[in-house]
C-alpha cells in the first residue's frame, strides 16, 4: 500500500497519510511521499482543491520518535532532515490551489505543522492539537513558531508553544487555529461544505487571492524558517534534549537541567 494514498473526487484530490500502524507518524519516507502527492496535486490541471487527511486513528501523531531519537545522536543530520519536511510543507502553501487539513483524532507537533500550512483546518470535535515539542526540549521548527502567531496572535502562538500543551478542537477554534469544527461523525459532510464554497468560486480568484493574503500574513516566512532551524540546532546539541529522548523513550518525566 502506497504511503499517501490518492482518491479524486471531480476536481477535489484527497491525499491520505495511510501509516495507520505508526499513527501517521512523518519518519523520512512518509514526508517524500507527502511532499510528492502534494506537489502532484499542484500540478493536477484538473484538480481546484486539495483535501489532506489520515487513515486509521488519527490525522498524525507527528514525527516519528525514531526519527527524533536519531537526531539526539546525530544532531548534525538536523538541517537536511528538515529540509525535506518544509519542502514537503511548503508545496501546500504555494500552490494556488485551497487546502485543506481534515483533522481527526489527533493532530500533533509535526502534523499540525503541516496542517498550520494548510489554508483551513477542519476538525472533529473531539480531536486535540498542539505543538508539545518543547516538553522533550526542542522547538516546532518545520513552519510552527513562523506560522502559528499569524493565526492565532502572538500571545497565544507563546502559550501553546512555550507550555507544549496540546488543546481541544473548540478551543482551537475559538482561538482561530481551527477553521471550523463538527462532531466527528460530520467530519466528512463539514469538509465536503467547504469545499463546495470554494468550488463555487472562481479558481483563478482564489489563487491569487491566498497568494496577497499569505503574503501579507507572513512577509518574513523564508527568514523565520532560516531562524527556526539556527534555533533547533542549538536545542538539539544540548543536554536537554538528550534527556528529553531518553524520557521520552522510557516513558517517564524528563529531568532538564535546574529542574
Amino acid at each position: 500500500m502506497p504511503l499517501v494514498e490518492t482518491e479524486d473526487r471531480g476536481a477535489v484530490r484527497h491525499l491520505i497519510l495511510n501509516r495507520p500502524q505508526k499513527r501517521n507518524a512523518f519518519d523520512g519516507e512518509l514526508v517524500l511521499a507527502t511532499g510528492a502527492a502534494l506537489k502532484e496535486a499542484a500540478n493536477a490541471t484538473e484538480i481546484r482543491v486539495v483535501v489532506v487527511r489520515g487513515a486509521g486513528a488519527m490525522f498524525s501523531s507527528g514525527m516519528d520518535f525514531g526519527a527524533l531519537g536519531g537526531l539526539a545522536s546525530t544532531p548534525e543530520h538536523l538541517r537536511a532532515f528538515r529540509r525535506e519536511c518544509i519542502d514537503a510543507w511548503n508545496i501546500a502553501e504555494e500552490m494556488t490551489k485551497p487546502v485543506i487539513a481534515q483533522i481527526h483524532g489527533g493532530c500533533i507537533g509535526g502534523a499540525l505543522e503541516l496542517a498550520l500550512a494548510a489554508d483551513f483546518r477542519v476538525a472533529a470535535a473531539d480531536s486535540v492539537l498542539g505543538l508539545p515539542e518543547t516538553r522533550i526540549g526542542l522547538i516546532p521548527d518545520v513552519g510552527g513558531s513562523t506560522r502559528l502567531p499569524a493565526l492565532v496572535g502572538l500571545g497565544r502562538a507563546k502559550e501553546l508553544i512555550m507550555t507544549g500543551k496540546l488543546i481541544g478542537a473548540e478551543e482551537a477554534e475559538r482561538i482561530g487555529l481551527v477553521t471550523r469544527v463538527a462532531p466527528a461523525e460530520e467530519l466528512e459532510a463539514a469538509t465536503q461544505q467547504l469545499v463546495d464554497e470554494l468550488l463555487a468560486c472562481a479558481p483563478i480568484a482564489v489563487g491569487l487571492a491566498k497568494r496577497v493574503l499569505d503574503s501579507v500574513a507572513k512577509p518574513t516566512l523564508a527568514a523565520s524558517l532560516e531562524l527556526e532551524v539556527a534555533a533547533q540546532q542549538i536545542c538539539a546539541t544540548s543536554q536537554d534534549f538528550a534527556e528529553g529522548a531518553r524520557a521520552l523513550a522510557e516513558k517517564r518525566l524528563p529531568q532538564f537541567s535546574g529542574t
